[in-house]
């Protein structure tokens, strides 16, 4: 490892201690920032894992989305107490959704007959699905405010952020939309704290 690879190292770990961070884009370089700290090494690692990791890389798009619902169920379960029904990949019956079981999201939250409806949408590359999502979202949450329910989306990925309108129209017509990160699924909690108490 010569000097130029050992330069770019240090500002791959560190660039975002530096006071012109901001200037270079250096924010995300910020692991060096971390060792020592075990307890923010593994809450970083856990929440770029879907990025970074090689084992994933192969891996479909339907078996990133699972672990993506998988983090935001756990991180759910650790903010919402446990009279809280948490079910990943569960269904809300809605009598103005007539399709088979009811209205299908990632993630459904519950306490007696109050419930909200979770989509999780982490998107690597850009694809049909973000401007499907977009494409139902105002009747998807229309139909949830008929039913005394409500809607909410964890958005995160370079995917998503390439289609800006979509994500915009998918922002308007949700009731709370976080990005994924434990930080933001806690205010996401907050939320649902909110409505089904």
């Amino acid at each position: 490892m010569d000097g130029l690879y050992q330069d770019m190292a240090m500002i791959m770990m560190c660039g975002s201690t530096s006071d012109v961070a901001h200037l270079a884009g250096l924010e995300k370089c910020e692991v060096g920032a971390l060792l020592g700290d075990e307890v923010a090494i593994t809450k970083y690692v856990r929440e770029r894992y879907i990025n970074v990791s090689r084992i994933t890389t192969g891996a479909s798009a339907n078996s990133l989305g699972q672990i993506a619902r998988d983090y935001v169920v756990e991180i759910l379960s650790q903010h919402l107490p446990k009279d809280f029904l948490i079910t990943r990949n569960g269904k809300i019956v809605l009598s103005n959704y007539d399709k088979g079981g009811g209205m299908p999201f990632d993630v459904v939250v519950a306490k007696g007959k109050k419930k909200v409806g979770v989509e999780v949408t982490f998107q690597v590359t850009t694809n049909s699905v973000i401007e499907r999502k977009a494409g139902q979202a105002e009747s998807r949450q229309a139909a949830m405010h008929q039913g005394s329910c409500w809607i909410a989306y964890v958005i995160d990925g370079a995917g998503n952020f390439q289609r800006s309108s979509a994500v915009s129209t998918i922002c308007r017509h949700s009731d709370c939309t976080v990005a994924y990160s434990a930080d933001e699924i806690a205010v996401l909690a907050a939320f649902i704290k909110e409505k089904l108490k």
